[in-house]
């Protein structure tokens, strides 16, 4: 049996019905026995960065650096909002980007939307910066008919399915190649 590999699946959305979220939590269903696909928690509790505080985090903020340093990898799904990333994720990243929680880990994108290339290529160029290992083979776009479908309808489109089964798989090659 393969080692488990343990994906933090994160959100750039708040969503309550994401379809970012939703592609995120088909991907989980869709995960083979060996791959554990959880999503972050506590998105929305971070409080705006703020550099002052470093060295003094809050527990949010603790929170969030647990969640990330658990991980192997981690597979990111976001909308995009006046051509950039969406403002609480890239706080999330904000807070992170110096304590080096996503440097040299596997790192996969998936873009819901076939329109949503500024804020995807922004996100690349951040995680980049911050050291992450994005797996291009892995970041796929799924090309999502509405932005207004759920998790099963997801699964239950074989198109959206294959696209999130192939990211995955990719991610999980590069996770396992880089343990070895």
């Amino acid at each position: 049996m393969p080692k488990i590999v343990n994906i933090l699946a994160i959100s750039g959305s708040l969503r309550a019905l994401s379809s970012n979220t939703a592609l995120l939590l088909a991907a989980a269903e869709l995960a083979p026995p060996h791959v554990r696909i959880r999503l972050l928690q506590g998105l929305h509790e971070l409080p705006m960065f703020n550099p002052d505080l470093d060295g003094r985090e809050p527990e949010s903020v603790m929170r969030l650096r647990v969640q990330l340093c658990d991980a192997h990898a981690f597979l990111i799904a976001s909308p995009e909002y006046a051509h950039g990333v969406s403002g609480p994720l890239k706080n999330a990243l904000d807070w992170v980007v110096g304590s080096g929680e996503f440097t040299n880990k596997p790192t996969a994108l998936l873009n819901a939307s076939h329109r949503a290339v500024q804020g995807y290529s922004a996100l690349k160029a951040t995680l980049s910066v911050m050291g992450a290992q994005l797996v291009p083979a892995a970041s796929l776009t799924v090309p999502l008919a509405r932005n207004t479908i759920n998790t099963r309808q997801i699964l239950d489109t074989p198109e959206y399915a294959n696209v999130i089964h192939l990211a995955t798989r990719e991610l999980v090659a590069a996770t396992l190649a880089g343990q070895e």
